[in-house]
């Protein structure tokens, strides 16, 4: 059993997720990265084999209960406890009207992005609170869509609205067990997410117009950043955002 600190990251195999636990394992933690593609868990564990005994990769669609009941029996028995989540995992929707949004995408994108994020914040209270020494840290993927839509993103910006209340929630409800929880709200990491973003992406007024973009280590380092306070001190909200893109002021 490890005595390293434990991290667990929803889609932990790409993007900003896979860069998180990158910098997780730098910092020391032992890691499960969890996501639907077991090929894509396994290529990125194969690329830390230099971590190997440090680096848990399960596949799970966390907005199953069984499949994260089994996902942190997993992570309890290979590290036994769970000392950060960090809720990652999410999917977008096409940019449509929202009269014309099919309900299947309001759902799937739903499950995805709070189901997902609550199932998996249940399960960890549930370990942190029975584990010894009891608590730890839940750090929420917001995004800048949490406090400003994007045009025609009504099932992402209402999930990440949703995470926001349940960063709060989460965090007042921890207090008496030692459980932190806090939110990094990004805006522009590149991705394959963000990548429309170099040939121009529809803005408030109807344009259209390319928007900088900043590194996924960038968002890395405020993670490990956040984790890496006592569990008597929280950044409650952090916003980490390209410098120059259109987010404040008018437009």
């Amino acid at each position: 059993m490890s005595t390293a600190r434990i991290a667990l990251v929803t889609g932990g195999g790409t993007g900003i997720g896979k860069a998180i636990s990158a910098a997780l394992l730098e910092d020391g933690y032992s890691i499960a990265i969890t996501g639907r593609r077991r090929e894509v868990l396994e290529a990125v564990a194969s690329e830390w084999n230099g971590y190997s005994d440090r680096v848990l990769a399960v596949p799970a669609d966390i907005s199953k209960p069984a499949d994260v009941e089994e996902l942190f029996s997993h992570v309890n028995n290979r590290f036994g406890r769970l000392d950060l989540l960090v809720n990652n995992a999410g999917m977008s929707a096409p940019a449509v009207h929202i009269e014309d949004l099919p309900f299947e995408t309001w759902d799937a994108v739903v499950s995805a992005n709070l189901t997902g994020a609550f199932l998996c914040t249940q399960a960890a209270f549930r370990q942190m609170k029975a584990q010894t020494p009891q608590g730890g840290r839940i750090i929420n993927n917001g995004s800048i869509s949490a406090t400003t839509p994007r045009p025609r993103s009504a099932p992402y910006t209402a999930t990440k609205h949703a995470i926001t209340g349940l960063t709060k929630s989460a965090a007042l409800d921890g207090r008496p067990f030692d459980i932190a929880c806090g939110q990094i709200d990004i805006g522009n990491a590149s991705t394959e997410m963000t990548r429309a973003m170099a040939t121009g992406v529809l803005q408030a007024d109807g344009s259209t117009a390319m928007e900088p973009t900043i590194d996924v280590s960038i968002i890395a380092k405020a993670v490990v950043y956040m984790a890496s306070l006592p569990l008597e001190a929280n950044v409650l909200t952090m916003t980490v955002m390209a410098t120059a893109m259109p987010f404040v002021g008018r437009g």
